[in-house]
């Protein structure tokens, strides 16, 4: 899984609140372009607040019936061993510290509620405008297993663009769109190397 994907959002001209700001938006209602679909967004927090503002929220949902606007909340995190005084112990590492992932329809209210949630500092874009996550984002930080179309036949060349393999270049020999899988040969060690890539992990060249 990719951990720079966030960053490279920000790279997108996004602003990055301070985290001390003083939330002076903290009681305004900024009109907002509605969605009619939900989309997944990217929300900053203070540090070490993710998990509460996932719970707070999800309370939030709940208790005012909202399901059918705000409809999931996550912090995507990975179990990891830790060894402490010679004992392995098995730990949730949060894989993006600081950001919280909502998939809700954007309107004026969710943007409200979301916005002013306790340790939410912000919303990944600019401005107080949410930049919603494409499927390939959402793919490749495993927020959710989304269904993406990648054009790409038996004998194409392709680059690889995340993992152990990036940037070699091979060619394609098998297609699986059911399983979002293609499998790429690619010289190694002189010689011809077959691996299977996720869908998300290659681009055509």
């Amino acid at each position: 899984m990719e951990k720079d994907n966030i960053n490279n959002l920000e790279e997108q001209n996004m602003d990055v609140p301070e985290e001390k700001s003083s939330r002076l938006d903290e009681f305004t209602f900024i009109k907002q372009e509605k969605t009619d679909t939900p989309k997944w967004y990217v929300v900053y927090t203070y540090s070490g607040y993710e998990d509460k503002v996932m719970t707070n929220l999800k309370k939030t949902v709940v208790n005012n019936g909202l399901e059918d606007l705000i409809y999931d909340v996550q912090v995507p995190k990975e179990e990891t061993i830790e060894v402490r005084n010679g004992n392995r112990k098995r730990v949730q590492k949060k894989l993006y510290p600081g950001y919280v992932m909502v998939k809700m329809l954007l309107t004026d209210q969710t943007w409200y509620i979301v916005r002013n949630t306790r340790g939410v500092t912000g919303f990944v874009g600019p401005g107080s405008k949410p930049i919603p996550l494409t499927d390939v984002e959402i793919r490749t930080m495993g927020i959710e297993d989304v269904r993406i179309s990648l054009n790409v036949s038996v004998g194409q060349e392709v680059i690889i663009v995340s993992g152990p393999f990036e940037n070699f270049t091979g060619k394609v020999t098998e297609v699986n769109a059911e399983q979002q899988k293609v499998k790429v040969t690619i010289p190694m060690f002189g010689r011809d190397t077959q691996v299977e890539l996720d869908f998300v992990q290659v681009k055509g060249v």
